[in-house]
């Protein structure tokens, strides 16, 4: 009998480079957490994370049956990947899963390459976004898209976070459209929903009163484009002085992003409140929400927003416009263009009746398409119908 879990029936081996605060880290440990224990045997493998990413896990509560292979993050390390590569063989062929499904970039390289040679039966990948542009150079980016090409071929279920991704990706020669499943990211929403309850208690925190605010949720990492987000600010301060900034989430940009921010002139105005647990707050009492990224997968921090009843602004920018409904939830501005950001949030926090009407809109779309348990059930049948077509004995 193989070692590990011991409940359910079908063995699953989860794999994600890093547990990292972001959607992936959410999207994994639910998945993990969550399967029906009568009919699934669970196990999460996991990398480290880099300094200032912060820990999904400890900021939201430890889980069971996880195994943390450190060299597993996000850097490419040649000489330590082929020692990883070896560790997840071992583990595979101890564990013998019936499924291996990987999460992000570097995990569903080194992942799948060991499923493959360890002969799991079937193997799926999710892609949470991609890294096929925005992100690296021409000549690495070349490399990873073959990479990612070769892979595909021995995966038996691509699953793409948005049909925007899944269409990219097809168009880049990266599998067949016939492999793909659009399967939206699910979450806990009850608390978020629920968040109008904790109104007033951000703003007594922060000693801000009644003064609109405006916040980005985001990592603190140059694809985020926070720079664009502080531009935005400063000509948004010319028109409402009273206007306060929150950036919440921390990152290699950090010391950076704080520098900007008092060359801008914004140092009395912008606040800078690393990662917290208690995401229902603060949504609670943001006027509303931006996000400024170059590329975007499935955009967690505009999902929980809208769950949370708070219109956004982003850039329309990767899987934003499967999320976010122009002129119905949100306001889109094309990349890189801070002065249509702040004409889009201006508008937003010059008409209530707007702000309601797009948050009221935002949260029946959220309410109906993200919801954790029907994340869960897909991803149930996903795998038995994978398991019959393969006729496993499970």
């Amino acid at each position: 009998m193989p070692d590990g879990p011991t409940s359910g029936g079908m063995r699953v081996m989860r794999v994600i480079a890093r547990l990292n605060i972001g959607g992936p880290a959410v999207h994994a440990t639910l998945l993990h957490e969550r399967l029906n224990p009568a009919r699934f045997a669970s196990t999460l493998v996991t990398g480290t994370e880099e300094a200032g990413e912060g820990n999904y896990l400890a900021l939201h509560g430890r889980t069971a049956n996880v195994e943390i292979i450190p060299d597993l993050g996000r850097e490419i390390r040649p000489l330590r990947d082929v020692q990883t590569l070896s560790r997840l063989v071992a583990l595979m062929r101890r564990i013998r899963p019936h499924v291996v499904h990987t999460h992000t970039a570097k995990a569903g390289a080194v992942g799948r390459a060991a499923a493959i040679l360890a002969g799991v039966p079937v193997v799926v990948h999710t892609y949470h976004g991609h890294v096929l542009h925005g992100y690296f150079s021409p000549a690495k980016t070349a490399v990873y898209r073959g990479i990612e090409r070769s892979l595909a071929w021995r995966t038996d279920r691509l699953l793409a976070v948005t049909a925007r991704v899944r269409d990219e990706l097809i168009a880049l020669g990266v599998g067949k459209a016939s492999q793909y499943r659009a399967v939206p990211l699910g979450f806990d929403l009850a608390p978020l929903l629920a968040a109008e309850r904790r109104r007033g208690e951000l703003r007594a925190e922060l000693g801000v009163g009644d003064a609109p605010l405006v916040g980005i949720v985001a990592r603190l990492v140059p694809i985020k484009a926070h720079e664009v987000f502080l531009a935005a600010a400063k000509a948004i301060r010319q028109q409402v002085p009273a206007a306060r900034f929150l950036i919440v989430g921390d990152g290699e940009l950090r010391q950076t992003l704080e520098q900007q921010t008092a060359a801008l002139g914004l140092a009395d105005a912008v606040r800078f409140l690393g990662w917290r647990a208690d995401i229902d707050r603060l949504y609670a009492d943001i006027d509303v929400v931006a996000l400024t990224s170059r590329n975007e997968g499935s955009p967690v921090a505009l999902i929980e927003a809208m769950a949370s009843g708070v219109p956004v602004v982003s850039t329309e920018v990767g899987g934003v416009a499967d999320v976010v409904e122009h002129g119905v939830s949100g306001l889109l501005a094309p990349m890189d263009d801070a002065a249509a950001v702040a004409r889009h949030i201006l508008t937003l926090l010059a008409d209530p009746g707007m702000r309601r009407t797009m948050g009221q809109h935002g949260r029946v779309k959220v309410a109906a398409t993200y919801d954790a348990g029907r994340l869960v059930s897909d991803i149930e049948t996903l795998y038995e119908d994978l398991v019959r077509e393969k006729r496993l004995p499970v």
